[in-house]
């Protein structure tokens, strides 16, 4: 495919890889030899997120990382259902088709679910887990989190969301404990692939599926026992201001053998702690 033009090839100097799926055509990167390693992204953002990660470790490992469909550089169909769990599915089929195995699955925010959910199908195909400030569970139980995403299901939230680019103009920066790393140019980048309505009904239904979606999360929770035995690393921005500290809490009490890094960073932590996450990647792997 053609790089649109707004995409800075410095910043994001990766050859473009489609797969056709049943529901849409998808992009992603695939980068470098070696031992798989599968990075799911959240919401507004896309494949961009991890390019410092993708730079450093595709030195030496195989770096696969999907733009779901809605986001970056995939397909926005109007009659995809957008739930977490559809993107699920669109994952599994992708790095069936890719034949990989042996993977290190790397997650965010709403990756944490999309990308578990096939750790918890095919636990002897994930190796090793890298867990960055997401949840697996429902979170019915976080009023706040509830209070915003039923505003957000309404008429008012879902204008806001379609008509004025709430998630990447207002959300997006709070998620930056230091603002400097959301550089103007970066910006750019999550602003560009969601540039009109039609382009940002994904980030609004993962708004509304932090309500609807909690049976399914809740589903997956009730199977954590199946990823005991994988290895996991948890890396953690405490400076997050859309996800609770409290969400780091549970993942340790579920999972007291996890190796844990505390970080001095908001949500997006592989933005601004980028070398570094990279480093305690390799280190783990």
């Amino acid at each position: 495919m053609k790089s649109p033009n707004w995409l800075d090839r410095i910043l994001y100097p990766f050859a473009h890889h489609t797969v056709q799926l049943q529901t849409g055509q998808m992009h992603f990167v695939d980068e470098g030899k070696g031992e798989p390693i599968v990075f799911v992204h959240g919401t507004p953002t896309w494949s961009f997120v991890w390019r410092q990660q993708i730079k450093a470790l595709s030195r030496t490992h195989r770096c696969i990382a999907p733009d779901h469909l809605g986001f970056g550089l995939s397909d926005k169909p109007v009659d995809f259902a957008y739930t977490p769990e559809a993107h699920a599915h669109n994952l599994e089929q992708l790095i069936d088709q890719l034949q990989l195995k042996n993977i290190t699955l790397v997650v965010h925010d709403f990756g944490g679910p999309i990308g578990l959910s096939y750790a918890l199908k095919h636990p002897e195909n994930v190796k090793r887990l890298v867990i960055l400030n997401t949840w697996m569970w429902s979170l019915e139980n976080e009023a706040q989190i509830m209070k915003i995403s039923s505003f957000l299901n309404g008429s008012i939230g879902q204008f806001l969301y379609l008509n004025l680019g709430f998630s990447t103009r207002m959300l997006l920066p709070k998620g930056y404990h230091q603002k400097r790393h959301l550089s103007k140019d970066v910006h750019q980048h999550y602003l560009k692939p969601l540039n009109n309505s039609r382009n940002r009904i994904g980030t609004w239904q993962f708004a509304v599926a932090l309500k609807e979606a909690g049976p399914w999360f809740e589903s997956l929770w009730e199977q954590r026992a199946k990823l005991r035995a994988i290895p996991m690393l948890i890396l953690w921005g405490e400076k997050d201001k859309l996800l609770p500290l409290h969400l780091l809490d549970q993942w340790q009490q579920a999972f007291p053998e996890a190796e844990v890094k505390r970080l001095d960073a908001g949500h997006f932590v592989q933005e601004e702690k980028g070398g570094e996450i990279a480093d305690m990647i390799k280190h783990f792997i």
